[in-house]
This record gives C-alpha cells, sequence and structure tokens, in this order.
C-alpha cells in the first residue's frame, strides 16, 4: 500500500468512529483540578501516580484573593474529574465559576470539612487589656488549619477511591502516610506552645491565623491594620505606629510576613523589624517552586519555631 493509500485508509477509519474516545477514570489517569497548587501538593501526595494534577494558580507572586478567572480555567472545572478548592471567599473566582455552571462530579471544599468553618475569630487572641478582637466572620486561610488538612486529605482520599475503586486502598494508605506527616507538623507547633505560651507577634496579614493560634501565640496587630489590608487598602497611619513601637520595643517575638500582599507599608515594617533585630517568618500563599505541602509547611513552622528559641 502506497504512503497516500495508507493516509486515506486511516482517514477513513477515523470517519467511522475507530479513534477511541477519552478513557474514564477508572481505566486512565484522573484529572484533577485545585484552584492552587498547596491543594494540588495535597492531591499529588494522596493519588500519586493515578493523577494528574491542575492548579489553576501556581505563580507565587499571584495572589489568589484578587485573581480573575480566565475561559480555560472554567473549561477545566466543568471537565474535572475531581475538583479541589479552598472555599470560604479564598478561591471566590472558582466558586462564581461553580455558581455558573454547576458539577455534579466529586468536588472538596476544603471550608466545608473544617472543624467550625462559620464561625468567626476568636472574640480577642491578644494579650489582655489590648482589645484586638480580629472580629472578621471567617478566616479563609485552611491550608494553614492543619486538622483542616487532615480532614481533606480524608476526603480526597475517598473520593478518589470511588473513582477508581481497584486503588482504593492505596489512596487510603497514601492518605495515611501524609496525615502522619501533618502530625509530625501538629506536634512542632505544640512544642511551640509549651515553650513559649502566649508570646506576642505582628503579622503583616492574618494568613496564618491558624498556624499561629496552633502555636500558642498571641497575634496583637491592631484590628484597623488587618481589616485594611484584608480590604486592599492602605492601614491607618496609627495602626502602623503601633505596630513600629512594638517592634522598637522588642515587645513582639517575631514578624509574620507574607511577601505575596506585599506593599510600601508592610515592606516598611519588615526593614523595621530586622533593623531592631526582630525575626521575620515569611508565610506565603502558595507553593515555591520544587518543594510539596508538607516540606513547605514544615520548613514555615521550623522558621517560627526558631523565631521562638526552638532548635
Amino acid at each position: 500500500m502506497t504512503t497516500a493509500s495508507l493516509g486515506a485508509a486511516v482517514l477513513v477509519l477515523a470517519g467511522c468512529g475507530a479513534v477511541r474516545s477519552e478513557p474514564s477514570p477508572a481505566e486512565g489517569r484522573i484529572n484533577v483540578v485545585t484552584s492552587t497548587n498547596v491543594w494540588g501538593s495535597v492531591v499529588q501526595a494522596i493519588g500519586g501516580s493515578a493523577v494528574d494534577v491542575r492548579p489553576l494558580i501556581s505563580d507565587p507572586i499571584v495572589n489568589p484573593h484578587a485573581y480573575e478567572s480566565v475561559p480555560d480555567d472554567a473549561a477545566e472545572v466543568a471537565e474535572a474529574d475531581l475538583l479541589v478548592f479552598n472555599g470560604g471567599g479564598y478561591d471566590e473566582f472558582v466558586e462564581k465559576i461553580l455558581a455558573a455552571a454547576p458539577r455534579d462530579r466529586p468536588t472538596v471544599d476544603v471550608s466545608a470539612l473544617a472543624d467550625e468553618p462559620q464561625q468567626p475569630l476568636p472574640e480577642s487572641h491578644a494579650a489582655e487589656g489590648h482589645g484586638h478582637s480580629h472580629d472578621h466572620s471567617i478566616n479563609e486561610h485552611f491550608w494553614y488549619d492543619l486538622h483542616a488538612v487532615d480532614a481533606a486529605a480524608d476526603r480526597i482520599a475517598a473520593d478518589l477511591g470511588e473513582l477508581q475503586p481497584a486503588r482504593a486502598q492505596e489512596f487510603a494508605a497514601n492518605a495515611e502516610r501524609f496525615r502522619a506527616g501533618v502530625g509530625q507538623l501538629q506536634e512542632q507547633a505544640r512544642r511551640i506552645a509549651a515553650a513559649r505560651p502566649g508570646a506576642e507577634v505582628v503579622a503583616t496579614e492574618p494568613v496564618a491565623f491558624y498556624l499561629l493560634e496552633e502555636s500558642g501565640l498571641s497575634d496583637i496587630t491592631p484590628d484597623s491594620f488587618v481589616d485594611a489590608v484584608e480590604a486592599g487598602n492602605d492601614p491607618p497611619a496609627a495602626a502602623v505606629a503601633e505596630i513600629q513601637d512594638a517592634l522598637d520595643a522588642r515587645r513582639v517575638t517575631a514578624l509574620v510576613f507574607n511577601p505575596q500582599t506585599e506593599s510600601a507599608v508592610t515592606a516598611q515594617l519588615r526593614a523595621r523589624a530586622e533593623q531592631v533585630g526582630i525575626p521575620v517568618v515569611l508565610m506565603t500563599e502558595t507553593l515555591p517552586a520544587g518543594q510539596d505541602y508538607l516540606q513547605w509547611m514544615g520548613a514555615q513552622v521550623a522558621s517560627l519555631g526558631a523565631a521562638e528559641g526552638l532548635r
């Protein structure tokens, strides 16, 4: 058969439906879409070679709070065998996609798995007498809530097991190993709490609220500063001055700094902390290149522990 006739034969076969359709999740790799690479890493740890994971946000300089979805994102969400997103208004672009086109396939909203996702932040997690109430309806940074991460791992393993029943035990075992790693992070946080109960810190954004709480630390950042940063506004001068005074007096043990929401004001506070010798602990919203969730969070917890004098 000539090359031309062979090509024609292939075209005829294709026209007759001889080309096989895409495999189902039970036959091939499971297509998983996540809002950020943080949850993508959690899925990868549990799904292993059975999953293809596509985070919609993986660039470390992108602020997920402000991310605007593109048409390709909606298509990815619609076609995913499993969708995992943070929820709680954090990755609101995913919630908008789902509102416009609801899914009938497995979907994990981590905010729904948190212990008490609809409860406000504590009335006060500052030192007595300072009155910082942080009265927000919800803190949406659930990947710093190690208990929520635990629950998400179990749910992801269960959903993957339903999509590929033959590998359900493998997913469950992977989740158990992952949760053991999370347990080690919890133990590190408990060591900080035991060593420095109530030690005061300030933060440029409440991204690490749950981890600070787990570590027994008291965030004395003024409410007006937190509210302004969360709203994308410049903090009041009085609030900035209050933080500067706390740094200058070495009243706080660390400045928790989110480089992904850095502004001229927060950069000045970081410089001030470094000038007076206050440790600056970086807490980010997405994974650095080349690290998985446990490596990344482990390094951050270790950095927090070092700021509190643990070695």
